[in-house]
């Protein structure tokens, strides 16, 4: 609620064009929000193959589709603004979540400049289908404190500035590389010359939540191999730490002594007291 008393107003309600995610690739994790959205647009923009063409069928046949694969700011900002003034309805669509790795900010500061509003609608990035596919979670008590979202050394990174090996080397840490199926080998060989463990735990999940989805599992030290037989160059995700294997983790603190095989409770826990170490 508001200060005056008011109903906030929901994603679905905003002024402008909204920037939805449209998740990994399952068009049932696309959001309630970004569902009501695309249902209800004009106008489409999305990323091309990233999005899953079932998604575009099931959500989207009534409005007009543009690919914003090849196309640049000066083509689209104009395309999206013309819609919009109008009188159209305008949804970009985004693969994942477009906070993660993408560059949707600077299409909303060019719409901006034009005088269009836009806003964000967040979407599950693959990192999160990634680890539902693995039945894991990319925290774990004495396992895993700590995530990570990073990508490797390449055209947009220098290698000063890729921070893997550092990430890997904290020990307590789940490392996500986006944009990295190309290197896997060129990164894992990296890992090892800098006397990283090679047993560490390795997946890489292809398409995760794809009908096409695909699970590479193994260690720092055998991974690249096994991604370079697979022929994958593209669309995975790849997770590096213990947390892969879901194993050797400490019971929470979450549901008290009960759940760390004490007494049941009498009561409910305090729950303002009490400080879960997981959500």
């Amino acid at each position: 609620m508001s200060a005056d008393g008011e109903a906030d107003t929901g994603f679905t309600d905003e002024e402008g064009i909204p920037f939805v995610g449209a998740g990994p690739g399952d068009p049932d994790l696309l959001t309630v929000a970004g569902r009501k959205l695309v249902e209800d647009a004009d106008l489409v923009v999305h990323a091309g193959s990233l999005v899953n063409s079932e998604l575009l069928e099931e959500f989207c046949a009534d409005a007009e589709q543009v690919n914003s694969v090849g196309k640049d700011l000066e083509e689209l900002i104009p395309l999206m603004t013309d819609a919009y003034e109008s009188g159209r309805t305008v949804v970009r669509l985004h693969s994942g979540d477009p906070a993660i790795y993408g560059a949707a900010l600077e299409q909303m500061d060019a719409l901006a400049e034009a005088g269009v509003p836009s806003y964000l609608v967040p979407g599950v990035t693959s990192a999160f289908a990634a680890s539902a596919t693995l039945r894991t979670q990319l925290t774990l008590n004495e396992v895993s404190n700590h995530v990570v979202f990073t990508r490797p050394q390449g055209r947009t990174l220098s290698a000063e500035e890729d921070h893997i090996s550092d990430f890997v080397g904290f020990g307590d840490t789940t490392v996500c590389i986006y944009l990295g199926t190309h290197a896997v080998s060129e990164t894992m060989d990296r890992l090892l010359d800098e006397g990283h463990d090679p047993d560490t735990p390795v997946a890489v999940v292809y398409h995760a939540s794809w009908p096409d989805e695909d699970v590479i599992e193994g260690t720092i030290e055998t991974i690249g191999e096994k991604v370079e037989d697979a022929g994958y160059r593209a669309s995975a995700l790849v997770i590096i730490g213990e947390a892969v294997n879901g194993s050797n983790y400490e019971r929470s603190f979450l549901y008290g002594d009960w759940a760390r095989g004490g007494d049941a409770p009498n009561d409910e826990p305090d729950t303002e007291t009490q400080e879960p170490d997981n959500e």
